[in-house]
């Protein structure tokens, strides 16, 4: 085992198969190793970054992605190859090694198996070898790729904090497990089997093992991506949440040992700088931006060009189990009809199982010019967000949500369900007192979705010189609300509390976060 450096601060291992960047202090290829699908990458990307920047000791574990890394393996010289293997050895980044990963193109798999295999060999790795490496007084893991972890942690007298990021959790055995190289053996009295193990022998085979529930389970501290979401889970909310990631949340929750903890949009969603806009803009000359980049939006998307058009944008995947793009189409006739003369517009860009029905509507109720559709398109979803005066996010159930912090950003006020993420971060609009950033609905029916339309369209006839400046305030608030350091923040109140001492020392006096 390797000896650990001498320091006062605790360090810190933040064990995740993504993210967004690293900083450049923290080894030779750093900037380069950049693999993301989701938020958490973006998440991952901005703590290590916070971390680090503080002057704690801060250690990375990921997979290493070799083909998304540096392009083409097969096309790499020699020479390349061998600095590639020596840049990292004593830095604080650890890349877990095995063919799996070298040659894959996205993070994930759609294949059940072969994202089970993936999830197994990285937490070997991290298990056998990194762990050993780093020697860690915490260990942060996120999500059921690496929930094995944490009860390995709890044997070895290790902290850990697992974050649970969506409710979506696996089975494995034992003996998978074992057959890819970890010893359960050493830790499996601290893992969640889907009924009484009855012993190692029998849990071994016969046993599957909950990984969700097992992370939850054996780690010290856990938090949600939301406080809401949270506190519906603990309260019952929810059916698609499993019964057994229920109750071990619960158990954290009353244990006093849960927190939720929101995201943040990606930097790079930046009015001022993001270069798919037609015109850049920021709080200062929003309403010439925003109506520059209308007209653009309008035109592509083959809706009618009025810059004074109310546009309505959904930029979420259109899945009527989670995100209620059913709620639109029951009521989207009515509502073109009814402001007919204002005249409304809805823009969707995204895919998913419910676009069929979009595109019907269009067809048989001759909506061309007001409703249009297209596929996910990362620029026009961009643009969108810059074109449109609100945004759609009717969803049931969202353990934390995006594009309803990403809107505001651009000026584009989110008319969203009261759930979870988007309870917590969307207040309704109080143009007399200048509080608020969109509108909320309770109830999960389209009446209660066309209500907060409605309040939406109020909110559009008012005169200019009444909404400019509450679209100009919910801009700036945004931009410091919806931040990475505030996430960063946050987390790291928790590694502090958890540690019973400051991540760093305070000598060169550095303004720690309070815990």
């Amino acid at each position: 085992m390797a000896k650990k450096k001498k320091t006062d601060n605790p360090r810190i291992l933040i064990v995740t198969p993504e993210i967004t960047y690293l900083p450049p202090g923290m080894g030779n290829m750093a900037q380069r190793l950049s693999a993301k699908a989701g938020g958490l990458a973006d998440v991952s990307a901005s703590l290590v970054s916070a971390l680090f920047n503080l002057g704690a000791d801060v250690h990375v574990a990921m997979p290493n992605y070799r083909k998304m890394f540096q392009g083409d393996v097969f096309n790499f010289h020699e020479k390349q190859l061998k600095q590639y293997h020596e840049v990292l050895p004593e830095d604080h980044i650890h890349l877990a090694e095995d063919r799996i990963f070298y040659y894959k193109d996205s993070i994930y798999s759609s294949h059940a198996e072969e994202a089970m295999r993936v999830a197994m060999v990285f937490q070997r790795e991290v298990i056998n070898h990194i762990v050993p490496k780093a020697r860690p007084d915490l260990i942060h893991c996120n999500d059921w790729m690496t929930a094995l972890i944490p009860a390995m942690a709890k044997r070895r007298g290790i902290k850990s904090l697992f974050t649970v990021h969506n409710i979506h959790t696996r089975q494995v055995s034992l003996a998978q497990a074992e057959e890819t190289g970890i010893d359960a053996a050493e830790f499996w009295m601290n893992l969640y089997f889907t009924q009484n193990p009855g012993g190692y022998d029998n849990a071994r085979s016969n046993v599957p093992v909950d990984l969700l529930s097992s992370g939850i389970f054996a780690s010290h501290f856990i938090n949600t991506v939301s406080p809401r979401f949270l506190w519906e889970i603990v309260e019952g909310w929810h059916s698609v949440v499993p019964w057994s990631v229920r109750e071990e949340i619960r158990n954290k929750y009353h244990a006093g040992c849960a927190a939720g903890i929101l995201n943040a949009p990606d930097a790079s969603y930046s009015p001022v700088t993001d270069d798919a806009l037609v015109r850049n803009f920021s709080h200062k000359d929003f309403w010439d931006g925003k109506r520059a980049n209308k007209e653009a939006f309008q035109h592509e998307m083959g809706l009618h060009v009025n810059a004074d058009a109310p546009l309505f944008f959904w930029p979420s995947r259109l899945d009527p189990v989670q995100k209620g793009p059913q709620l639109v189409t029951d009521i989207l006739y009515q509502l073109v009809s009814d402001y007919w003369d204002r005249p409304i517009q809805l823009a969707v860009v995204a895919n998913g199982p419910h676009e069929v029905f979009f595109q019907n509507m269009i067809r048989d109720f001759n909506l061309e010019g007001r409703v249009a559709i297209v596929g996910f398109d990362e620029r026009m979803s961009r643009l969108g967000y810059a074109a449109s005066d609100f945004m759609l996010m009717p969803s049931l159930f969202e353990p934390c949500g995006l594009p309803q912090m990403t809107a505001p950003l651009y000026g584009s006020l989110p008319v969203v369900h009261g759930t979870g993420g988007l309870y917590d971060t969307i207040r309704p609009m109080d143009v007399e007192n200048s509080k608020g950033n969109g509108f909320r609905f309770d109830d999960y029916d389209s009446g209660a979705l066309r209500w907060a339309i409605d309040q939406a369209m109020e909110f559009h006839a008012l005169p200019m010189e009444v909404k400019e400046p509450q679209i100009r305030r919910v801009i700036k608030e945004s931009v410091k609300e919806f931040s990475h350091e505030e996430v960063a923040r946050n987390y790291i109140a928790i590694y502090e509390e958890m540690l019973a001492r400051p991540l760093v020392e305070n000598e060169a006096g550095i303004e720690v976060p309070p815990s």
